[in-house]
């Protein structure tokens, strides 16, 4: 065979031959013989298939301790804060009962595929995020990088959020509430206070002491400071021990949510005014289906509500045993995400409406004290003034008092969403409640469950994506958690000042948007297309013994790319036709303002996405053209080291065909895999190729 016949054999099935650094000789090799064997790849299946469990697995990786502890761990990932504070909002504002209708169709067909992508080829590889794309393809090793930053990032905040509500946490141990009424100084209510309600001055000026806009943090606020380091701490303490410690976590952090929402679900629906809020939310408009945005917001609810991306999914994935039933995990898991979010939504908005109504019986008492000062309603008890002297009395003021318009349909359009929802207006409705310590208690513990269930899910798969690259393996797990923890502690200090808040919702804005879109759509089009379709429908046949039908392969070839570059497109455009603003908080108005986010903060924005974006296409032109020399194991690459013993200049000098080879070389195959056929070696697709000096 010619020089260039050979090269052409060698690149064809990936990449070119990367140098391998020297190695140390035997004293049983002499050193004329220095060499290297190594061996190509064929095609899928052969040797090491593209998809084929790696033959250098770690043998010591550690597995769930039982199915419930990987279900539990799974839920906890998946059903998060977002299922509390964002899905309620989204049905409110897109049509109550009918959003249920776009959103479980983006379930079926965005979800749900991308869902058992990330959890297959997971428990296929047992490997993390790094080294599932690039046992794939080398080329691809950019995508683990990607979601590992973005996942950095993401993890950054939430565990500020964790933060406030260990905050509220430790102020509801208290009656009454210090929420629950404006502060007095020299008998006189607190100006600021009085302008905006008690539950507002308290989340803007108590537990954030928020400054005027994001150019004017001021310093560290110590009591924020102190939360933080305790989040982190607990973190930590969960983390340490990889999923041997974590693993007995999730069964609180997975199950707590659930009986605080039945006992909120329980006394909500007994309050006056429930059926209001229910009826508010769930009353299908049908019309608003015909708007785009509803849609829109249907699809990124369900990528976001199920982690996807992160690499989370991969390495829960990864400690499971080779013949777990995956398709089974991902139904049941997708059936509860969705429950969870609609079980939330009656129990909030349940809440929501015995506080609407509420705050209208206060205008009405306010209205009726008004007309009797004025002589227009006979003075005597507020209580005892029929609703027909009170509408009499109304029209005969003819608008000349300082009367309000008490209106029940204001107060429940007056919606909110994320920290707005939890700290302002769901507090306002527990101090309503008989023992609202009680409830406050309550609900703030489940808000902590279900951010650190969401947590330890980012931390692991970032920790998994870390402890693939090879320096890692030989340091202690607990002094890289530490190393990691440390890290997100020192830069969450960002957040503990008067701008928390708005770096908060920069960072929410930004840094998990289009990454983590971008990294979605090429996993789908990585295992799709590269890895390829009909490979992996074999690999879920094998672990599963069910094969994936006609809907799967729809969905992952041609639906879910499809609503992913939706997602991605209108992202980008909606940013640039839109100024990015936040809602500074106004200590004269009493109430938050949108803001524009100044040039630097801009700059900053950008560059996270960027950062969460390049290392895909750097690693990808790396890889390609051999611009940085790797000396690793090459697992996943199109050629496997054998044994090195001196370096090579790719100088190759014979070449013996083996066609008793295959023995040789089953002991790398995966026993797991049935691509019996494939291992079939001729002439033409294994070779074993001494290199000599």
């Amino acid at each position: 065979m010619t020089d260039k016949a050979l090269k052409s054999e060698m690149t064809k099935h990936g990449h070119e031959l990367a140098p391998l650094n020297n190695g140390v000789n035997t004293p049983a090799e002499p050193k004329s013989k220095q060499g290297v064997t190594i061996v190509l790849q064929g095609p899928r299946g052969s040797i090491i298939s593209r998809g084929s469990q790696a033959a250098d697995v770690d043998p010591n990786r550690a597995e769930w301790s039982g199915k419930l502890q990987f279900f539990l761990s799974i839920i906890g990932y998946s059903v998060g804060l977002g299922n509390i504070w964002r899905f309620p909002y989204l049905c409110q504002q897109n049509g109550g009962g009918a959003f249920l209708i776009p959103f479980a169709i983006m379930l079926v067909m965005e979800g749900v595929p991308l869902f058992l992508i990330e959890l297959g080829i997971g428990q296929k590889m047992r490997l993390g995020c790094l080294g599932v794309w690039s046992t794939i393809h080398p080329w691809l090793g950019g995508i683990g990088m990607a979601s590992c930053i973005v996942t950095f990032f993401v993890a950054l905040y939430y565990n500020v959020i964790i933060t406030w509500c260990f905050y509220y946490l430790f102020n509801s141990f208290q009656y009454p509430l210090p929420w629950e009424s404006c502060p007095i100084y020299n008998g006189t209510i607190d100006a600021e206070c009085d302008k905006s309600s008690a539950t507002a001055y308290f989340w803007y000026r108590v537990t954030l002491d928020a400054s005027a806009n994001i150019e004017e943090p001021g310093m560290p606020k110590w009591w924020i400071v102190l939360c933080l380091l305790l989040s982190w701490l607990v973190v930590f303490f969960i983390m340490m021990k990889g999923i041997q410690s974590s693993g007995k976590v999730v069964y609180f952090t997975s199950l707590f949510p659930y009986v605080v929402l039945t006992i909120f679900f329980i006394r909500g629906i007994t309050l006056k005014g429930a059926s209001a809020g229910l009826a508010h939310m769930l009353t299908p408009k049908v019309e608003k289906l015909m708007e785009p945005k509803v849609w829109l917001d249907a699809a990124t609810q369900v990528f976001y509500s199920f982690g996807l991306a992160f690499g989370s999914l991969i390495a829960f994935g990864s400690y499971n045993t080779p013949k777990n039933n995956c398709v089974r995990d991902v139904i049941l898991v997708s059936i509860c995400n969705a429950v969870t979010a609609i079980y939330a939504s009656v129990v909030i908005f349940a809440i929501l409406g015995f506080k609407a109504v509420t705050n209208v019986d206060k205008c009405i008492i306010d209205n009726k004290n008004i007309l009797m000062t004025h002589g227009i309603l006979r003075k005597m008890s507020p209580e005892m003034v029929s609703d027909v002297a009170y509408q009499n009395a109304l029209v005969h003021a003819n608008n000349t008092l300082n009367v309000t318009d008490c209106s029940l349909a204001r107060e429940l359009d007056a919606a909110a969403e994320g920290t707005g929802l939890a700290f302002i207006v769901f507090t306002q409705a527990i101090v309503e409640l008989p023992g609202a310590p009680f409830w406050a208690i309550i609900f703030f513990m489940m808000l902590l469950a279900l951010g650190i269930g969401s947590q330890i899910g980012m931390m692991e798969g970032m920790l998994c994506t870390v402890f693939d690259i090879e320096i890692f393996k030989r340091v202690g797990k607990i002094y890289v958690t530490a190393a990691l923890c440390l890290i997100c502690f020192s830069v969450g200090l960002i957040f503990t000042t008067g701008a928390g808040e708005y770096w908060l919702s920069m960072f929410d804005s930004f840094a998990g948007t289009i990454g983590l879109v971008v990294v979605a759509f090429l996993e789908m089009m990585a295992v799709t297309y590269i890895y390829g379709h009909e490979k992996f429908t074999k690999d879920i046949f094998e672990m599963t013994g069910t094969k994936p039908g006609l809907y799967w392969q729809i969905t992952w070839r041609y639906l879910a790319p499809v609503i992913m570059m939706i997602i991605l497109g209108s992202s980008i455009v909606q940013m640039f036709i839109e100024s990015p603003k936040y809602q500074a908080w106004s200590k004269e108005e009493g109430d938050v303002k949108p803001t524009p986010y100044p040039t630097w903060v801009m700059a900053i924005a950008i560059s996270m996405i960027l950062a969460g974006i390049l290392p895909i296409p750097i690693v990808f032109l790396l890889r390609r053209y051999q611009i940085l020399k790797l000396d690793v194991n090459i697992h996943e690459g199109s050629i496997r080291r054998i044994d090195t013993t001196v370096s090579t200049k790719e100088m190759i000098t014979d070449v013996d065909l083996y066609e008793d080879d295959v023995d040789d070389l089953r002991p790398y195959h995966d026993s797991d895999s049935s691509d019996d056929d494939d291992l079939q070696l001729d002439t033409s697709i294994g070779r074993k190729i001494h290199i000599q000096l």
